[in-house]
């Protein structure tokens, strides 16, 4: 699409990973797509993605796992220590595949696999609206043009203007701050191929190695007035970071002092869809559909939000490229597409749901300062999910 069209059959509205990863499963089905970035070249906020073995299924699809793989190691074994009363323990991962990728690796692997013209940088959307006679949708980009499309696809993540336009923008907030990092040991590291939590009262922190001389790190807190003076600037953050460290172990505070000051990312708060906003509310309007964050965003307590984007772009592209008459041009009547729209949706509910339910009571449990509630949520995790790693189980199936 040159700047100046004013049509289009199918628009990605969002350049992230759900985006790319949508666009190029449609691609993979013969679908030509266009993606709309509003930021002037690739973005990969938060540093790190970690994969669990759904996600590499969705990859495997997407054609892109065996590149991937080539960038990080496999993750064999986890473990917990509580820093207040010296307890180790082991973490239960899944017997598959589980590696930490870095998130511009994935973005660029994304993209690279486009075809030309796909992707278009400073476009960003600014309101939505249903043409009055045609039903299509209409976009409004910065700078007052219209692009007229027959579908629009909002992977525009938790601030989506997709999901605003469609009243279903998520709402509730954890008010937990997240720091995140790599630190690069040039002799080494002390990982090797187990990742590790550390906790001391109500600060954790992760550490997953990526390479042999690589590691993923990121420290969980509560929000404090402080963080958002600290989000100015990479080296405020690290004070940040190294401030929420008291007390835990040197190996600890020298990773964080010796971090790449340029990967460091803060993250003020976390906003979510709720389970219950999950199960009410509709992700669809006319042949304008939701995917990823903008649909259910999640926080980091299961590690699966990224995964999730991936088997979305996986079903839709299914979904959509299964109607009848949907041509690699996505030429269809408007009905069809949004019965496969539907489709998608139906297909995915519950899987969101479930995943969305787990990271709730997880995070509640955690972060609640109710013990009465720490309780519930304990009960209802071990009734509900039994099977703690059962998400990383779930197959979105074949392109």
């Amino acid at each position: 699409m040159e700047i100046g069209d004013t049509k289009e059959n199918i628009v990605i509205v969002g350049g992230g990973i759900c985006g790319l990863a949508t666009a190029l499963a449609l691609h993979r089905k013969g679908i030509r797509s266009v993606v709309l970035e509003r930021s002037n070249a690739l973005r990969a906020t938060g540093a790190a993605i970690i994969v669990h073995p759904n996600g590499w299924r969705a990859l495997d699809q997407l054609g892109v796992a065996s590149h991937l793989r080539e960038t990080a190691i496999p993750i064999l074994s986890g473990q917990f220590h509580s820093v207040n009363n010296d307890e180790l323990k082991e973490i239960p991962i899944a017997k598959e595949e589980l590696r930490c990728l870095k998130r511009t690796d994935l973005i660029d692997i994304l993209a690279n696999s486009l075809p030309r013209n796909t992707l278009h940088f400073g476009c960003e959307v600014l309101s939505i609206k249903l043409d009055p006679i045609t039903s299509s949708p209409v976009l409004q980009l910065q700078g007052g043009r219209l692009l007229n499309a027959k579908v629009v696809i909002g992977c525009d993540g938790v601030n989506s203007a997709i999901s605003n336009m469609m009243g279903v923008r998520a709402e509730k907030i954890f008010t937990i701050s997240v720091i995140r990092g790599f630190t690069s040991y040039p002799n080494g590291h002390e990982l090797g191929s187990q990742f590790r939590i550390t906790q001391k009262d109500g600060t954790r922190v992760g550490r997953l190695p990526m390479t042999e001389n690589l590691v993923y790190w990121f420290i969980t807190r509560n929000y404090t007035c402080p963080d958002s003076m600290a989000s100015k600037t990479q080296k405020l953050v690290r004070n940040l970071a190294l401030d929420s460290l008291e007390s835990f172990p040197t190996s600890i505070i020298e990773m964080a002092k010796n971090c790449e000051l340029d990967s460091l990312h803060l993250t003020e708060y976390l906003r979510f869809h709720a389970p219950w906003d999950i199960l009410r509310r509709r992700f669809r309007e006319g042949t304008v559909v939701l995917a990823g964050d903008a649909m259910h965003a999640m926080g980091p307590f299961l590690a699966q939000g990224g995964s999730a984007c991936l088997e979305d772009a996986i079903v839709l592209a299914r979904c959509l490229a299964r109607t009848t008459h949907i041509d690699r041009n996505a030429r269809g009547t408007k009905m069809q597409v949004e019965e496969a729209f539907d489709e998608y949706l139906k297909e995915r509910k519950m899987r969101i749901l479930r995943l969305s339910l787990q990271m709730y009571l997880i995070g509640e449990m955690l972060h609640a300062s109710s013990q009465f509630v720490k309780f519930i949520c304990i009960i209802l995790l071990a009734v509900l999910f039994c099977d703690s790693n059962g998400h990383t189980r779930y197959d979105c199936g074949s392109l």
